[in-house]
């Protein structure tokens, strides 16, 4: 009788101790911000770009660095959150965002209308930025009317190849060609390598090549205007409300400012501050 009751008690701490763990895991999985009850602390994971100077890139000793990247890993442990960078595929940024393989996509991203209508949470537009066109000084060229029967690279999943297929169709019909590239860095090494003739590319990220690389020149027509943010899923509005948060009181305090010293060409396009 003994022997029963005994199997009998262990059984019931066993269910117990089950209970209680199937508790812990549920509360852990769902929590998005650190809390006192939990040792566990919240670990944010920004989705960027990998090769876009000046906001994301990977430095000489294989760090991700950039303004965008400061900027979050400062706003992080401000927040006392554990940081982390995926890298994405720019063309599938939004899906990837979706299937939580990080929790924004903050990298010198276009805020389009249609990730409005598709329910994505944005953050307030932080940069505004223009397109241009990257070409080579001995080509001569000064217009994109000089490029009427040229090669244009484009990256896939940009607003500049929105705008080449939307708004400046009729210019992009003068092209010889347009080609598209998975990143704007093998857009240059085409450019470089004399496979086009220009890149359709950011106003900064052009800026910054040409002053890291000889023979490069910046045609600057503001051929199309437009703002910077940081998207999340449909469902993080908190999330978003916290990093926005996070970034104004930075930007209050002067931290913003002291990051933006580092990245002396994109501070007068600033949105925050320059209000």
């Amino acid at each position: 009788m003994k022997k029963i009751l005994a199997l009998a008690l262990s059984a019931v701490l066993a269910l117990s101790l089950c209970a209680c763990s199937v508790s812990t895991s549920s509360t852990t999985t769902t929590t998005t911000t650190t809390s006192d009850s939990s040792d566990e602390t919240y670990t944010f994971i920004m989705g960027i770009d990998a090769e876009y100077p000046p906001f994301s890139y990977m430095d000489d000793d294989g760090e991700y660095t950039g303004f965008d990247v400061e900027v979050c890993r400062t706003a992080c442990e401000r927040l006392g959150w554990d940081f982390e960078v995926f890298g994405v595929n720019w063309d599938e940024k939004l899906v990837q965002l979706d299937a939580g393989e990080c929790d924004c996509v903050w990298s010198g991203m276009t805020i389009l209308d249609s990730m409005y209508d598709a329910g994505y949470v944005i953050s307030e537009p932080y940069y505004d930025n223009t397109q241009v066109m990257l070409v080579k000084t001995e080509s001569g060229y000064t217009s994109s009317e000089d490029l009427a029967g040229k090669v244009v690279c484009v990256q896939l999943g940009t607003s500049g190849e929105s705008l080449l297929n939307g708004d400046l169709a009729d210019l992009a019909a003068t092209f010889g060609d347009v080609v598209t590239c998975d990143s704007f860095l093998k857009c240059f090494t085409e450019l470089d390598g004399n496979a086009c003739d220009a890149v359709f590319v950011d106003l900064p990220v052009a800026e910054a090549y040409a002053a890291e690389h000889e023979g490069f020149t910046v045609i600057n027509e503001n051929l199309g205007a437009e703002q910077y943010g940081i998207a999340f899923r449909a469902d993080d509005q908190e999330l978003c409300d916290t990093i926005q948060s996070e970034v104004d009181a930075m930007v209050a305090d002067g931290t913003y400012a002291e990051i933006a010293e580092n990245y002396p060409d994109i501070v007068n396009n600033l949105i925050f501050l320059n209000k």
